[in-house]
């Protein structure tokens, strides 16, 4: 047995956030993986649990599922970093920085990173007025997008200033601050991040109107392309368009950047997750499965990676 698998680790999964059903999915998958590589691991549900607690516990490092509000934003990486229990993943800022998705807009268009025209809508001060003035904007189709929440939960299309406004007061019950996109026409595309590497890119398909919460986890009619179909040239400018995005955020360790591509054949950023769904058929492991890397090496790899043993 190596040093590295010498190590207790804790996965936390579970968590209160809307993605709870998710991320017990992932933590489980996550921990069966450590366990087959030979580490001694704890699956601990992060739900009325006191973090303080790992401390008694023994724990040498821990491997974050959490996905959403809480797991995802920069908490927990920030308790964690507090009690000086090392961790799997990005940090405080790269976390928070990530999860949000206007200010990873910002960010993104203050490096020159491609993304589509947005909109930002507050709930303190929005008025119902607002949605012809938004539309008009950013024209005839829009994505509304909670700023802080993943899985595509609060999502929804909308084509007129009706729509728009219904879209926004639902969104409003999960954030206070509302994306709106202007619509991109064209293929959605994923790019896992390992260390320092962009593995094979994914196509995702579905026949509905956008890869929504239930494309991703509950339809059987969502297709997903790995090798992607794109040109060896187009897919390695999309690695390196990930690749960009991915550190602009401060993400770091491994993660997932989601990317469209519009009419006119122009890569649009949409957001970068630090951490992505880890169940053995989620995105990132198809992806690793294609570049030669199986499910127990992928969290492996991933542990490696957070304590500075794996350049890539």
């Amino acid at each position: 047995m190596t040093a590295l698998n010498d190590q207790k680790l804790a996965v936390l999964y579970g968590g209160d956030s809307a993605e709870r059903e998710v991320s017990l999915h992932s933590g489980k998958a996550v921990a069966d993986g450590l366990r087959e590589a030979g580490f001694e691991v704890e699956l601990i549900d992060t739900k009325g649990f006191c973090l303080t607690d790992l401390t008694k516990r023994n724990i040498d490092r821990v491997f974050i599922a959490l996905h959403g509000r809480g797991g995802e934003d920069g908490c927990v990486q920030g308790a964690l970093q507090y009690m000086g229990i090392p961790y799997t993943g990005s940090d405080v800022l790269g976390s928070a920085l990530s999860m949000d998705k206007i200010r990873s807009k910002q960010v993104f268009q203050a490096q020159g990173l491609p993304t589509a025209p947005y909109a930002i809508v507050d709930k303190n001060d929005y008025q119902a007025t607002q949605a012809t003035k938004i539309l008009n904007k950013l024209g005839d189709m829009v994505m509304v997008k909670p700023a802080n929440e993943g899985s595509s939960i609060g999502m929804a299309k909308a084509q007129t200033a009706n729509e728009l406004h219904q879209a926004l007061t639902a969104a409003f019950e999960y954030d206070d601050e509302i994306l709106v996109e202007a619509w991109i026409n064209g293929p959605e595309y994923t790019v896992a991040i390992l260390g320092n590497e962009a593995l094979p890119a994914i196509h995702m398909e579905t026949p509905r109107e956008f890869y929504d919460y239930e494309a991703k986890y509950q339809s059987t009619t969502t297709q997903y392309h790995c090798p992607s179909g794109l040109s060896d040239e187009d897919e390695s400018a999309l690695k390196v368009l990930a690749l960009k995005a991915f550190k602009a955020t401060g993400a770091k360790g491994w993660g997932r950047v989601d990317v469209m591509r519009n009419n006119d054949n122009q890569w649009q950023l949409l957001e970068v997750n630090t951490v992505p769904g880890m169940t053995e058929t989620s995105l990132v492991p198809k992806s690793a499965k294609v570049h030669g890397i199986n499910f127990s090496e992928l969290v492996t790899k991933i542990v490696e990676i957070s304590t500075g043993q794996l350049a890539k």
